[in-house]
């Protein structure tokens, strides 16, 4: 994300940058305190305030907001300007003015690591009262995750995945372990090792640690499954086309640990990430399979293409080992969740009322939507195996993604505080500051409660 594009507020260049009007989408054809120039061109050109209309003039710029409802719907400005430097001719209130000028950076996010040509963009003067500091870094945190999410899987597997995981560790003085290929087994992953072992990217289990060591225990574990073909129950072309981003879960992981150590949250963070591609060739695991897990419990496959589950599994078992203080994983893990919210609502899981509370007064306030969902007890049934402890699906087309949180669930002891996102991490329609492609969901409303839970 280019930083550059926001500037610290200074009294001289504020009022020499060019004023940018907020218009609603007008219903009687009136524009009013505007300059006469602006009004005068607004309605040469038809300009009616739709949502993400831009009209510059010698007088500034006019920006069509709508019913005034998206609060980045600034980045329309950043995205279309010219290059030059820009201000909000109104007042606005503090949140609102922070998160205008993350929209004005969310729009000047271009995924452009394989073009051959890089756009300029227009430079915004922030409002006194805006937070710089939380709108660059969640600016950058949405950023990271979209860039490892768009990234092709030739240039995104798991050692790729594990290199930038140790390029986020070398700018906060983090330390990085990694087991790859065959010593999974013998350091007791097997679930990780088995969805992993077809591919010829060998599979691993990355594991980031940040902060001082006796600080409040805070472990993220985000699935890293780089491509997911199917295994052996083959996605279709279409099933196969995005892909890539089956690794969301730990670009949404990587991208929370570096809002969190820019801030220097005081927790002992610990990032865990099983990285693998579930590929086919003759050595993949198959359905009906009955694999044991790190935990002990064993689980018989329904279908290869229910893998994330699997490697979380493992994941979440080794970081409950260290018994944390709060555990969360982030995973793009079934497409129930889709069918039952869409693509731009985040479901979470979550015992604890008081935690699930505050994220959601977080993602209200900050307009990073997402859902309680239902850990329903009622639904472990659907998961019962005639053959091992545990069938990792259901076999039927009901309640999806709770049966997969409930799957998870088994893995997290009770007395560790967890919640668990079924992100897409995909955006399906552009919208200002929000491109087709890659997104990042939930993290910047996370990242606010642990800032209250644990501390700067």
């Amino acid at each position: 994300m280019r930083e550059e594009l926001l500037k610290n507020y200074e009294p001289g260049a504020f009022a020499n940058a060019s004023p940018v009007y907020d218009v609603r989408e007008l219903k009687n054809g009136a524009l009013e305190g505007i300059p006469q120039g602006l009004a005068t061109l607004a309605k040469a050109n038809n300009f009616s305030g739709e949502a993400g209309a831009v009209l510059a003039g010698e007088d500034g710029v006019l920006l069509g907001c709508g019913d005034g409802t998206d609060p980045f719907v600034y980045a329309a400005c950043s995205e279309r300007l010219p290059e030059g430097d820009y201000r909000f001719a109104d007042k606005m209130g503090a949140n609102q003015a922070t998160l205008a000028c993350l929209g004005w950076l969310l729009g000047g996010y271009r995924f452009d690591r394989y073009k051959t040509q890089k756009k300029s963009n227009a430079r915004l003067v922030a409002p006194d009262n805006a937070d710089m500091v939380a709108a660059k870094r969640a600016a950058s945190g949405v950023g990271l995750a979209r860039d490892l999410i768009n990234t092709p899987a030739a240039d995104m597997l798991p050692c790729a995945l594990e290199d930038a995981t140790r390029s986020l560790a070398g700018r906060f003085d983090a330390e990085v372990d990694a087991i790859v290929g065959e010593d999974l087994l013998t350091k007791n992953f097997p679930m990780v090792h088995a969805v992993g072992r077809a591919a010829d990217a060998l599979p691993r289990l990355i594991d980031l640690k940040w902060g001082r060591e006796d600080a409040p225990k805070l472990t993220i574990v985000g699935k890293g499954v780089c491509f997911d073909s199917g295994g052996l129950n083959l996605k279709n072309a279409a099933g196969m086309a995005l892909m890539k981003k089956d690794m969301g879960g730990s670009a949404h992981a990587l991208a929370l640990a570096q809002m969190i150590m820019s801030a220097n949250l005081d927790v002992r963070l610990r990032v865990l990430i099983p990285a693998v591609e579930n590929a086919v060739s003759g050595c993949a695991y198959r359905p009906g399979d009955i694999l044991q897990s790190r935990q002990g419990i064993t689980v018989e496959i329904g279908n290869t293409d229910a893998e994330g589950r699997l490697i979380l599994a493992d994941a979440l078992s080794f970081g409950a080992e260290d018994s944390p203080d709060l555990m969360v994983s982030l995973a793009t893990l079934t497409g129930a969740a889709r069918i039952a919210l869409g693509p731009e609502l985040a479901p979470f899981y979550c015992d604890d009322d008081a935690l699930s509370a505050a994220l959601m007064d977080k993602a209200d306030l900050l307009s990073d939507p997402v859902w309680r969902m239902p850990l329903w007890r009622g639904y472990d049934t659907m998961l019962s195996s005639s053959v091992a402890d545990v069938s990792h699906i259901s076999g039927g087309a009901f309640a999806g993604s709770i049966t997969a949180a409930l799957f998870l669930k088994r893995f997290v002891p009770d007395e560790i505080a967890w919640m668990h996102f079924d992100l897409y991490g995909w955006r399906t329609k552009a919208e200002p500051g929000r491109p087709v492609g890659g997104e990042a969901q939930a993290i910047r409303a996370l990242f606010e409660v642990l800032v209250k839970r644990f501390g700067a």
